[in-house]
């Protein structure tokens, strides 16, 4: 998390120090929060630098995740060979395909021969490499098992990848089945059914009512489908801008593990992420309470985040992890118990390991099952839709037919 230096006045008295925040409004209503009055609030220098890094590169073509994977896995290999890392960067930078991460590389080799430490460098690229990937290079450098860091990191993002990717193919056909039919839909609404009006208003007959809704629903499509699209920019943009402030953060956090079927698959993969994430550091030989530092930020939902950093605080009182979280409502009991029993034992790695295990079956499944009965609910939908608009279509038909006979 960010990291804000601040001068505040608690009455007569200077108070100068640092506190974590997402944002720097964040960091000024935790200072208002604890009686101060904040006289300056700026990011520390060193993360200062790290954004104007971020900048420089904002608009650099992107550089995409495998590429970080198959780096670390050649390098790691290099470095286990007993390539100086200078070399095995040259000749990696030399094989890149990535005209935008060979220029990274060459940056890197070019500061690394100066003098500079690798992960040092590394973090003058956050976009690229995360803070897990930056605190897993700087222990393999400390310890001297960089090589084995390295295949370590290979290896855990090729699993994420991996997770990545079946939920991509088995969403796949279920979202091309539902952009066919939107399309089909909008289709019939836009040009098949304003045809059919004029042959409806020569009639001179009162319209049955579903023809009548579909009329106008058509009507509007056809002559209002810009503004429809205008507003739901609008709506998303506002979105997007209203989900920055803590409060807000929350709620959306609280809405998404509360959403019935995906609720408990979304709150299972983060609990899933945060696991792995935490064997991986802690096989790596990372303290625990810097490890639940670099892993929190990670996960996407603020509600688990909070908990997890109040379990921190206890954790640095002295008190145990696997308790300090069985307090909270939501850490499951399999977890903490798992945790605790880890902890007793001094293999917190391995009960870590078994609970990102268990939840990623238990993700991998209810994916597996909501893909496959998503495809006939789909059919099912789309065909009523378009059944409904055909009938609506067809009814005054059936009523001139009706009174002929």
């Amino acid at each position: 998390m960010p990291q804000f230096k601040y001068r505040a006045k608690d009455g007569t008295k200077n108070i100068e120090s640092t506190i974590e925040a997402q944002t720097r409004e964040e960091a000024i209503g935790k200072i208002n929060d604890m009686g101060y009055l904040p006289v300056r609030v700026e990011l520390k220098d060193d993360q200062q630098q790290e954004q104007r890094a971020a900048s420089r590169h904002i608009f650099a073509p992107r550089v995409r995740a495998k590429d970080v994977t198959i780096f670390s896995r050649q390098l790691a290999s290099f470095v286990k060979s007993g390539v100086p890392i200078l070399r095995g960067l040259s000749i990696i930078s030399e094989q890149a395909e990535n005209p935008a991460f060979r220029r990274v590389l060459d940056e890197i080799r070019n500061e690394i021969k100066e003098g500079a430490s690798f992960s040092l460098t590394l973090k003058k690229y956050p976009r690229i490499f995360s803070p897990l990937y930056i605190a897993m290079v700087n222990s393999g450098e400390s310890s001297g098992n960089l090589h084995e860091v390295l295949s370590k990191i290979a290896d855990y993002r090729q699993k994420q990848e991996a997770v990545v990717s079946r939920v991509r193919s088995a969403l796949a056909y279920p979202v091309l089945m539902t952009l066919v039919g939107c399309g089909t839909i909008f289709f019939m609404l836009t040009f098949v059914i304003p045809r059919l009006m004029r042959i409806f208003t020569r009639m001179e007959q009162e319209l049955p009512m579903p023809t009548k809704i579909l009329l106008n629903v058509s009507s509007t499509l056809q002559h209002g489908w810009m503004w429809i699209l205008l507003g739901l920019a609008v709506v998303i943009i506002l979105f997007k801008q209203g989900s920055r402030t803590k409060a807000q953060k929350s709620f959306i956090s609280q809405l998404k593990l509360r959403l019935p079927i995906l609720g408990p698959l979304y709150y299972k993969s983060e609990l899933a992420q945060f696991s792995r994430t935490m064997e991986l550091l802690i096989k790596s030989s990372i303290p625990i309470l810097k490890a639940i530092k670099v892993a929190v930020p990670i996960l996407d939902n603020v509600v688990i985040q909070e908990e997890l950093m109040n379990s921190y605080k206890d954790l640095e009182e002295g008190s145990s992890f696997g308790k300090s979280l069985a307090q909270s409502k939501v850490f499951p009991t399999f977890m903490t118990s798992l945790i605790i029993v880890g902890e007793e034992s001094g293999r917190l790695d391995e009960a870590l390991g078994e609970i990102a295990s268990a939840y990623e079956r238990d993700t991998d499944e209810a994916v597996r099952v909501m893909t496959s009965l998503l495809e006939p609910v789909l059919i099912l939908v789309m065909g009523l839709i378009v059944g409904s608009i055909v009938i609506a279509m067809l009814l005054p038909i059936f009523e001139i037919n009706m009174m002929a006979g």
